[in-house]
């Protein structure tokens, strides 16, 4: 076999694993943590965040196998505040526990098997040469961030495993989801980046605008605040809308404080959670009016479904009374709205970004 041919054994297998090839690979791993956060939101619903006290990576991968493993860690879940105030007052049999058991369990099983849907394509790709030239920092980027999420996981159980809690922090509970959503958004924008890139091998990667960054600063305060509602069940504090206790602007004891009122109280919580809402609506219809401008009217209206249905669902989750089904439905249409927000961010710095010439043709 001639030298040349030889050299051009990597370069024929690099083409065979197109930037559409990895725009694929982003998108199925973006569908896996669009699902982990719904898995999230049912072990948060049914209090499963705590059942499972210890964190072991590899090994904590299998399920007890045997009825003295299952006592054991039943034994174990007995130590926490959680269950001497809440769960063993209610009478928690074993069968009751291998329920809330089996949600956190499936819940951290997914956050390998992401990991893992990260990792090994991106090994394979990088010893094909199939990764463009500019991509090789970000994949690692979004894998590290994919395990600092499941170490901020196990930081947020951590924070619930003493005899006074009942609960896990809120706080650790916002930097995991939002660690999650801020993962969906980079794994949608870089499959957009290597779509562009697959039909023009001369563009360059889009760039954040300054309405991208006005109108994320202003959904970032959002989904944190929906964050902090879920970690503190201030979904709780009123099940009618849109007035609260009969009123639009209840009366709020600021005794604590105002910075620990502002973070810790429940009802204050709901109230901004849902009225910023309507700015953050105002914010996403400017910024989809502008994507349709720049071209793509899908993106615009995938934005504009995926707000108006967050917003029903809110206030049925808070007419329902925080209804399971409802609340995990909110959450996941929330990260569907991440997803849309990056596909339209994309778009806008895509359409002011000046893409380099294309190579020259043979």
């Amino acid at each position: 076999m001639s030298t040349a041919s030889l050299s051009s054994a990597p370069v024929s297998q690099a083409r065979r694993y197109t930037p559409l090839t990895l725009a694929r690979w982003m998108f199925a791993v973006a569908a896996l943590v669009t699902l982990i956060v719904a898995v999230g939101g049912i072990t948060r619903l049914t209090e499963s965040g705590l059942s499972i006290t210890d964190w072991r990576p590899v090994t904590g991968t299998l399920p007890p196998l045997s009825e003295a493993q299952w006592q054991a860690e039943f034994e174990a879940y007995q130590q926490i505040g959680e269950y001497m105030h809440e769960a063993g007052p209610r009478g928690m049999t074993l069968d009751d526990y291998k329920f809330i058991y089996f949600w956190e369990w499936v819940h951290r099983l997914l956050g390998r098997v992401i990991g893992l849907a990260l990792l090994v394509p991106l090994v394979f790709f990088w010893a094909k040469g199939a990764i463009p030239q500019g991509y090789k920092p970000r994949f690692v980027a979004l894998f590290a961030l994919v395990c600092l999420q499941g170490a901020f996981g196990w930081f947020m159980v951590r924070s619930g495993l003493n005899e006074e809690m009942t609960d896990v922090s809120h706080f650790w509970l916002s930097i995991h989801l939002l660690t999650a959503l801020f993962t969906l958004g980079g794994l949608v924008w870089t499959a957009r980046d290597l779509l562009v890139l697959h039909r023009n091998p001369g563009a360059r990667p889009a760039r954040l605008t300054g309405l991208t960054l006005a109108v994320l600063a202003i959904v970032f305060v959002q989904l944190l605040l929906g964050a902090w509602v879920a970690g503190l069940n201030a979904g709780l504090a009123s099940d009618s809308w849109p007035l609260m206790s009969g009123q639009f602007l209840p009366q709020f004891n600021w005794d604590a404080g105002f910075f620990y009122t502002l973070t810790h109280e429940p009802f204050l919580l709901h109230w901004l959670h849902r009225w910023w809402a309507w700015v953050a609506v105002i914010a996403l219809i400017v910024l989809a009016r502008a994507v349709k401008r720049a071209g793509d009217r899908r993106a615009s209206v995938y934005i504009h479904s995926a707000f108006g249905t967050m917003v029903l669902l809110g206030i049925a989750t808070v007419m329902s009374g925080v209804a399971l089904w409802l609340a995990v439905a909110h959450q996941v249409v929330g990260a569907l709205l991440v997803a849309a927000f990056a596909w339209g961010a994309h778009r806008l710095g895509t359409s002011e970004a000046a893409p380099v010439s294309e190579p020259a043709r043979p």
